[in-house]
């Protein structure tokens, strides 16, 4: 198969894909940028505001940055799949006591799911997103890679570890190798409408946070008060709902105690959040599940890695062997604070992201 050199670049209105854009169209690619609609009508408001990357006018900004670099544009709508599949998913999973981290799913499912699908249809052989990360090809394993960015403070593999080998073969990404401070330098060189404009949030369908107040919008009746309980079973108090606490959690608890209290578990099928003190919420195993591996095709035995539990977190030893059900042992060689299930612990050999999976539940 013959590889042309048409790229669809995902547009979110922001500085990172908008020079993405233009770095792409200066190394000679037929660039096309494509922006996604995300949001239905009944909760347009959410994505109303600059922090929002998927905002009306968020996609203004990407018509305009695409007029001034004289590349066609074109928006997508993908509500009615991005509402099935990532809000609901986020959803669903704080009515079942879990954290989740939406961007993991929408990346694998919608960005490079749905909207390369919507490339190919373009003509377009490869999709390019904004993301610091970079990819390479293994020769010698004949498998694409995924590596971290070059700007460990904007490193965004965590995010992308679910990338299957089709997607990567596909995927570019042009900022890899760069500093932010050097895209928002060449922004403001290239007099972008967009070069000044602050991050957007990590969510992009809550931009004022209140994660809370918008489940409860998505559903009726699934958020009812319950008890508050020690890790020996006693009585401590009443609780507005399991979608308002994580683990690790300490403030918001409403409880009074000579010690102070974190949430330590949560017991959905009793409506009863478990809190304990500081010593109560570190661990140093868990099980992790729905896996995906990236330079390896299959984990065959125990391997020594790093891991994070979080986004935000740092990575530290671990060791990963098979277990039952396709799931997968992580055991840290250090405590780690409030491992959390339904965010993503991800694996990584130095700077090559080895995989990852949700994870399922702290063991010790």
């Amino acid at each position: 198969m013959e590889i042309n050199n048409r790229v669809a670049i995902g547009m979110s209105g922001g500085v990172d894909s908008s020079v993405a854009a233009y770095l792409l169209k200066k190394q000679g690619f037929d660039v096309i940028g494509l922006t996604m609609r995300v949001w239905v009508d009944h909760e347009a408001k959410a994505f109303d505001s600059d922090k929002s990357c998927y905002s009306l006018k968020a996609t203004q900004d990407a018509k305009k940055v695409a007029e001034i670099l004289g590349i066609p544009h074109y928006t997508v709508d993908l509500s009615k799949i991005f509402y099935d599949k990532i809000v609901n998913y986020f959803v669903n999973e704080y009515l079942k006591g879990r954290t989740p981290n939406p961007c993991v799913l929408c990346n694998r499912q919608i960005k490079f799911g749905e909207l390369l699908e919507k490339a190919f249809e373009l003509g377009a052989y490869y999709i390019a997103t904004g993301h610091y990360v970079r990819k390479e090809y293994d020769e010698k394993t004949k498998r694409y890679l995924l590596k971290k960015g070059i700007d460990s403070s904007k490193d965004q593999s965590y995010v992308l570890y679910r990338l299957t080998q089709k997607q990567l073969e596909h995927a570019l990404f042009p900022l890899g190798n760069y500093k932010k401070e050097e895209i928002r330098a060449l922004a403001e060189e290239l007099k972008l409408p967009v070069a000044k404009k602050p991050e957007s949030q990590e969510i992009c369908f809550i931009p004022d946070n209140d994660y809370s107040g918008f489940i409860k919008r998505q559903v009726e009746n699934g958020v009812k008060p319950g008890e508050f309980r020690d890790i020996n079973g006693n009585f401590l108090g009443y609780h507005k709902g399991i979608i308002h606490y994580t683990i690790g959690q300490r403030r918001g608890l409403g409880l009074s105690s000579d010690r102070p209290l974190y949430v330590v578990d949560i017991d959905v099928k009793n409506n009863v959040v478990i809190v304990g003190h500081q010593e109560d919420i570190w661990g140093e195993e868990l099980i992790s599940y729905n896996n995906n591996f990236i330079s390896i095709e299959k984990l065959e035995g125990e391997m020594k890695v790093t891991a994070k539990i979080r986004y935000t977190a740092k990575e530290e030893e671990a060791i990963i062997k098979p277990h039952e059900g396709n799931r997968v042992l992580v055991k840290f060689l250090k405590p780690q604070r409030a491992i959390t299930p339904g965010q993503s612990v991800v694996f990584y050999d130095k700077d090559v992201v080895v995989g990852g999976g949700i994870i399922k539940k702290k063991l010790r």
